[in-house]
C-alpha cells in the first residue's frame, strides 16, 4: 500500500555571537578539544549563568524574518536528561513561554509550511568516538542556539529540503547564523509518520536525530518511510523512538524510546530572570531587517529580468546579493550577474567563500570593466585579460586598457578576416553546415586569435554566418 507521510521538523540552529549563551566563552567552531569552555558552560557546582541579550535579539530577529510573533515576555526552563555531552544533567532551555510563536513559509507548490515556535537554548558538547572508547569535547557546549520547529505540514522530501534551503537563505541574509550544516550550525530532527491517504489522524511518529547535510535529510525520510511502510504492510505496529541517522549505509537505526515532554520534568529555570523585550524593541529590531530574500528573488526576476535560476544564485548569499547590485550600477543587470555566475563563481566556489564575499576585483571596479565592454570600448576577450590582471593586483580596469585595446577592428578589416578564417577552417565550415553548431566556434576562436581579441565576437559570428551562407 502506498501511504502518505507526515512530517514534521525541528530544527537548531546556531547564532553568531561572539560568546556563549550563558558565558563569556568564545563561540568559534573547532579548536583544542575542550579549549573554549568554563566553570558555567560545563555546569560545575556554584557557577551561574548570565543570559547573553545578544542571543535574545539574534533569536527575535529571526522570528520576525519567518513571520512569527515574539513574545514581550518568554521564561527559560531546565529540560532535565542525563547524557554524557550535558554535564549538569539539564540543559537550559525554553517551554512552556518560548520567545516566538507562529510564523511560517509558503512553498513554491503553494502549501503553507507553519512554524510552532522558535525559542532559544544551549547547545550541548560533542562526543568523539575512538574505537571502542568515547571521549566529550565541551567546546560547543554553551554555544547558543535557536530550535525551530514546525507542524507535521510536509508531505514528502521535496518540500523539507525547499524548507531548509530557503530557512538556510533567510537566516543567512538577516545575519544571526552563518548555517554551515558541515560544521555542525544548522542541524534538522526529522519527525515522520505514515498514514493512509484520506485519513485525518496521525501516525506513531520516529524522530531522526540530528542530521547535518541535505542529503542527509532525504536519505533519512526515504529510510524511515520504507521502513515504516514494510512494518504496517506487514500488520505491525511502528514504535514511538528516537533513531539515529548512519551516513556510511545511509540507514537509520534505534536509540531510545521516544520521550514525551513530561519525561523532561521542565520548570522555569531559577537562576536567570524572566526575559523581557518592549514593544519598542521589537520594532527597532523588525526596522533593522533586510530585503528578505523571497522578496529580493521576486525583484531580481520581474524587475531586473534576471532569470530565475540565475536570480537564486545571486540571492542565496546577502554579501554576493550586496556585491552584484554595486557592481550592476548603471550597466544591463544582466551583464553583472552573468559575469560573476560564470566567471567569479568558478574562482570562487566554496560555500564559506561565498558567505564571506571578498573578491579581489571590488564591486566598483567590476562596475567599470563591465562598463567598457557594455560601451563596445573594448573587446569580450580583452575584458578576460583585464580581469585576470584586475584579479592579480586589485587595480581598475583603466590601468589595464591600452590604446590597441580600445581600437576594435570592424568594418571591412573584420570582414576580411572573418573571410580568411572561413577558407583556413574548411572542415569546421563543413561540419557546421552538416548540423554539428559547435563547429562554428572554432571558426570564430580562429577570428579571435587572429585579432588578440580585439574583434567583437558576436559581430564576427554574424559575418562568418553571412559568409557561408
Amino acid at each position: 500500500m502506498k501511504y502518505e507521510m507526515v512530517i514534521g521538523l525541528e530544527t537548531h540552529v546556531e547564532l553568531s555571537t561572539a560568546t556563549k549563551i550563558f558565558c563569556g566563552c568564545t563561540t568559534k567552531f573547532a579548536g583544542e578539544p575542550n579549549a573554549h569552555c568554563c566553570e558555567i558552560c560545563t555546569g560545575m557546582p556554584g557557577s551561574l549563568p548570565s543570559l547573553n541579550r545578544a542571543v535574545v535579539e539574534y533569536a527575535a530577529t529571526a522570528g520576525l524574518a519567518l513571520g512569527g510573533d515574539v513574545r514581550e515576555k518568554s521564561v527559560m526552563a531546565r529540560k532535565h536528561y542525563v547524557y554524557p555531552d550535558l554535564p549538569k544533567a539539564y540543559q537550559i532551555s525554553q517551554f512552556d513561554l518560548p520567545l516566538v510563536s507562529g510564523g511560517g513559509m509558503t512553498l513554491s507548490n503553494g502549501r503553507r509550511i507553519n512554524l510552532t515556535r522558535i525559542h532559544i537554548e544551549e547547545d550541548a558538547g560533542k562526543l568523539v568516538h575512538r574505537g571502542a572508547n568515547v571521549a566529550v569535547d565541551y567546546n560547543r557546549g554553551g554555544v547558543p542556539l535557536i530550535e525551530i520547529v514546525t507542524e507535521p505540514d510536509f508531505r514528502d522530501a521535496s518540500e523539507v529540503l525547499e524548507y531548509m534551503e530557503r530557512l538556510q537563505t533567510t537566516l543567512r541574509a538577516v545575519g544571526v547564523s552563518d548555517c554551515r550544516m558541515q560544521e555542525g550550525s544548522m542541524r534538522c530532527d526529522v519527525n515522520l509518520s505514515l498514514r493512509i491517504p484520506g485519513e485525518t489522524a496521525y501516525g506513531v511518529r520516529s524522530e531522526t536525530k540530528n542530521l547535518n547535510s541535505f542529503t542527509a535529510v532525504a536519505d533519512a525520510i526515504r529510510t524511515e518511510y520504507a521502513r515504516q511502510s514494510e512494518i504496517l504492510g506487514a500488520g505491525g505496529t511502528v514504535e514511538q523512538e528516537t533513531r539515529g541517522y548512519d551516513a556510511d549505509s545511509g540507514e537509520t537505526h534505534s536509540l531510545r524510546s521516544k520521550e514525551n515532554s513530561d519525561d523532561y520534568r521542565y520548570f522555569p529555570e531559577p537562576d536567570i530572570v524572566t526575559v523581557r523585550l518592549s514593544p519598542e524593541e521589537i520594532e527597532r529590531l523588525r526596522g533593522a531587517l533586510p530585503e528578505l530574500p523571497d522578496a529580493k528573488l521576486a525583484r531580481y526576476v520581474s524587475v531586473l529580468q534576471i532569470p530565475e535560476a540565475d536570480a537564486k544564485l545571486l540571492t542565496k548569499y546577502r554579501a554576493v546579493s550586496e556585491y552584484f547590485e554595486r557592481a550592476a550600477d548603471g550597466i544591463a543587470p544582466k551583464s553583472a550577474a552573468n559575469f560573476i555566475i560564470t566567471v567569479m563563481f568558478a574562482e570562487i566556489q566554496t560555500e564559506a567563500e561565498r558567505e564571506n564575499w571578498n573578491p579581489a576585483v571590488s564591486a566598483a571596479n567590476l562596475n567599470g570593466l563591465l562598463k567598457l565592454t557594455e560601451a563596445g570600448t573594448i573587446s569580450r576577450g580583452t575584458q578576460k585579460r583585464v580581469y585576470g590582471e584586475m584579479s592579480a593586483s586589485g587595480k581598475p580596469a583603466a590601468d589595464f586598457v591600452t590604446a590597441e585595446d580600445t581600437a576594435q577592428i570592424t568594418g571591412d578589416e573584420l570582414r576580411a578576416l572573418c573571410e580568411k578564417a572561413v577558407a583556413e577552417n574548411a572542415k569546421s565550415v563543413a561540419d557546421y553546415k552538416s548540423g554539428k553548431e559547435k563547429a562554428l566556434k572554432a571558426v570564430v576562436g580562429a577570428v579571435m586569435r587572429e585579432t588578440r581579441g580585439r574583434a567583437d565576437a558576436v559581430l564576427a559570428e554574424a559575418i562568418i554566418l553571412a559568409v557561408i551562407a
